[in-house]
C-alpha cells in the first residue's frame, strides 16, 4: 500500500522544514487590535508583541501601525472552511456515510478536503496574502474533515464519501472498494478498512500542511507555520480527534512550527484547570522541548460565550496558557478585552508585569 508506507516517513522527511528562527516569549491577542488602539493604548503599553487575526481582516493600515509599534502579525487562514464555497460548488461539498451532502455542524460548514479545484482555490488565496503582507507566520484554522468539535457535545459525522474521495482512497492504498451505492460503499470502508481509511485521511491533511508550508518557504522565507487545533485527547470521543477530524500529531509535528491548541475551557463546558492539565498533557504528548520547534501556544477563552468569563478566571487561563512547555499564549478575542475592563486590566498584569508562570 504505496501511500501508507510513504506516510510513515513523513514526519522525517518534515523535520528538515522547521528552519525559522525562534521567536521570544508571545503574548498575543487573536482579533483587530483597533478596539484596543481606540481605548488609547499602544499594544507595547499592554504588554502585547504578537496579533493574530483573520487573513480577510487584515489592513495595511493595521500592518503599518502594527510594525511601528514593533509588534508581530501573523494570519488565520480558514483552510478547510467550505462557508461560501461549497454553495456555488457542489462537488466541493462533504458527503456523509449515508451518501447525503452533510450539514452544517452547528455553525461549522466544512468541504471535501480532496476537491482539487477547491485546493486551488484555496492555496492561490495564500499566494495573493502572503505577496500582499509581510507576515511574520500563517496559522492555519479549520485542518480538519468536516465535524465541530467547539461545542460541549461534539457534532461528529463520517465524512467524506464523495467520488473524488473513494477514487482518491482506492489510489492511495491499493484497495479495490466494491461496487454499490455510496451507502454501501461507505459501509464496507467502516467495516473492512476503517484502520487504512483513517490513516489515509490524515494524510490527506499532512499533505494540506506540507502545501502550505511550501508556498510560504517560497513566498516568505522564515514565516512560521502555526496551526489552531481542536485540544481533545488522544482517546476522547471515542479517539474522535484522530478518528473523526484527522488530526495526527505524530505526523504534523514535522512540518507545523507552532500548535495552538483552542483550550476554550468555557465552549467547552471545562474548569479553568484543565487548560493547564490539557496543555501539560498535551506538551508532553507531543513531545516539546525547549529551544526547538515544534513549540506550542495556546489560545485561552475571554469571550462570554455560552457564559460569562470573569476576569479572575481569565487571569487563571491566560497564566495556564503560559504552563508547561509553552513558550507563547494568546486570547480569544481582542474585542472581548478591549470592552471589559477588568479583563484589560488583567491582560496588562499578565503580559507587561513580571509574574510567576503559574497562580498561586
Amino acid at each position: 500500500m504505496k501511500f501508507l508506507r510513504h506516510l510513515l516517513f513523513l514526519p522525517t522527511l518534515f523535520l528538515s522544514c522547521h528552519d525559522a528562527e525562534s521567536p521570544p516569549f508571545i503574548k498575543g491577542i487573536y482579533g483587530s487590535p483597533v478596539p484596543l488602539w481606540e481605548k488609547g493604548w499602544t499594544l507595547p503599553e499592554i504588554g502585547v508583541n504578537a496579533i493574530f487575526l483573520h487573513s480577510g481582516s487584515i489592513t495595511k493600515d493595521i500592518m503599518d501601525r502594527a510594525r511601528r509599534e514593533g509588534v508581530m502579525v501573523f494570519a488565520e487562514f480558514p483552510t478547510l472552511n467550505g462557508k461560501n464555497y461549497i454553495e456555488s460548488h457542489a462537488e466541493a461539498w462533504p458527503i456523509n456515510a449515508q451518501g447525503e451532502k452533510a450539514e452544517a455542524a452547528s455553525w461549522f460548514m466544512g468541504v471535501c478536503p480532496t476537491e482539487p479545484n477547491f485546493r486551488e482555490y484555496r492555496l492561490a488565496q495564500l499566494r495573493a496574502l502572503l505577496r500582499e503582507f509581510d507576515l511574520n507566520g500563517v496559522w492555519m484554522d479549520y485542518v480538519h474533515w468536516h465535524a465541530q468539535f467547539e461545542e460541549e457535545e461534539p457534532i461528529l459525522p463520517e465524512t467524506c464519501f464523495c467520488d473524488n474521495c473513494l477514487r482518491s482512497f482506492e489510489q492511495a492504498t491499493d484497495i479495490d472498494v466494491p461496487a454499490g451505492t455510496t451507502a454501501e460503499q461507505a459501509s464496507w470502508i467502516l467495516g473492512n478498512r476503517d484502520r487504512e481509511w483513517r490513516n489515509w485521511r490524515c494524510g490527506v491533511l499532512a499533505e494540506w500542511a506540507s502545501h502550505i508550508k511550501d508556498i510560504l518557504h517560497q513566498e516568505r522565507p522564515g514565516a512560521l507555520l502555526g496551526m489552531f487545533h481542536c485540544p481533545w485527547t488522544d482517546e476522547e470521543y471515542g479517539r474522535a480527534r484522530r478518528r473523526i477530524l484527522g488530526i495526527d500529531y505524530d505526523t504534523l509535528r514535522g512540518v507545523v512550527d507552532v500548535f495552538s491548541p483552542m483550550v476554550y475551557h468555557g465552549r467547552m463546558g471545562k474548569s479553568a484547570e484543565w487548560v493547564r492539565e490539557n496543555i501539560a498533557w498535551f506538551s508532553d504528548r507531543v513531545r516539546i522541548r525547549p529551544g526547538v520547534f515544534p513549540k506550542v501556544w495556546p489560545i485561552v477563552q475571554a469571550y462570554d460565550d455560552p457564559r460569562p468569563i470573569s476576569g479572575e478566571e481569565f487571569e487563571r487561563v491566560l497564566l495556564y496558557g503560559r504552563s508547561a512547555a509553552s513558550t507563547g499564549v494568546m486570547m480569544f478575542t481582542s474585542l472581548a478585552v478591549a470592552g471589559d475592563s477588568a479583563k484589560t486590566a488583567v491582560m496588562r498584569k499578565v503580559y507587561k508585569d513580571s509574574l510567576p508562570l503559574m497562580p498561586e
